[in-house]
């Protein structure tokens, strides 16, 4: 009896460690648990508190859904990224499908590059002062105004008819398309920037002795750039945005033609790859007219 009593009280007494060490490894389990949530917290803080992490969390949401959507059909319409990236490859270095797009992504590259900026050169040389004068000078903005703002909504594939008429087929009617394109939102946010300028500007302008022929250089340009600034960043998106509609006028290569003949070849993946690079071009395009404009205008409010 006694013996039984003694291993009765063993195992009683088993059990009761058994379960204190249970909710030990439980607590501590759950401490765990909590520092790694709180690790998380952190990590995801520290995203967050970055600007470049946080630019990059909604590219990396849609490519995580593009991969979703696309892996259970390899074959379909719309490609997965995967095979983005090895047309993307082929394009830049070849050694994959050797065909006619093969290593072709430089030579297009530099055709598009140059028939944006050149045509965008162009659009600002004239939309500038053409800007400023109608912003400025009453006379000039009631003869040209009008016709201008009547033109103005008459999209850039309505003229591509008339520009391989004009021009003829090639790489005039691609410059002609996209100068237009960049022309409207380098003049429209001119004229605005101009008759923006504060009144008082003038007045002052005036009582320091500074004569009516140089308002311009002294007063109208210095305090219109911000704006200018504006629509040459605008204009230049719209002069990447048409690269594409004005390479559909017979050239040879560039981008858009490129994108055009994948396109009459059902290769979704080289047209999607030349989409990313048409934006990754006009992405970098934009941050360095950003940054040329924050050197030039860093007394601006607007742009220090």
């Amino acid at each position: 009896m006694a013996t039984d009593s003694l291993s009765h009280e063993a195992v009683r007494l088993r059990r009761e460690a058994d379960q204190r060490a249970g909710v030990i490894g439980l607590a501590r389990g759950t401490l765990s648990l909590g520092a790694s949530r709180l690790d998380l917290f952190r990590v995801a803080g520290e995203v967050f508190a970055n600007r470049r992490l946080r630019a990059c969390l909604v590219p990396l949401l849609l490519l995580v859904l593009w991969w979703l959507g696309t892996r259970g059909n390899p074959d379909g319409l719309i490609p997965p990224p995967a095979a983005v990236g090895v047309a993307l490859w082929d394009l830049a270095f070849g050694g994959i499908n050797d065909d006619a797009f093969s290593q072709m992504l430089l030579t297009d590259l530099i055709a598009s590059a140059s028939r944006v900026y050149g045509a965008f050169l162009l659009a600002a040389a004239i939309a500038l002062p053409l800007g400023m004068l109608i912003g400025r000078l009453r006379i000039v903005r009631e003869l040209l105004e009008p016709s201008l703002q009547l033109l103005r909504p008459v999209p850039v594939t309505a003229w591509l008819p008339l520009s391989m008429i004009i021009f003829g087929l090639g790489p005039r009617s691609a410059f002609f398309l996209v100068a237009l394109g960049a022309f409207y939102p380098i003049l429209v946010n001119t004229v605005f920037a101009v008759r923006s300028v504060e009144p008082r500007l003038f007045e002052a302008a005036q009582m320091l002795g500074v004569s009516p022929a140089r308002l311009f250089p002294k007063v109208v340009l210095p305090a219109s750039l911000p704006g200018m600034f504006t629509g040459l960043r605008v204009g230049l998106g719209f002069a990447w945005v048409v690269i594409v509609v004005g390479e559909m006028t017979g050239v040879q290569t560039g981008l858009g033609a490129m994108i055009m003949d994948a396109r009459q070849l059902s290769r979704t993946e080289i047209v999607i790859a030349g989409m990313a690079v048409i934006g990754l071009a006009g992405f970098l395009s934009d941050l360095a007219i950003q940054m040329l404009g924050r050197r030039l205008l860093a007394w601006s409010p607007l742009h220090g």
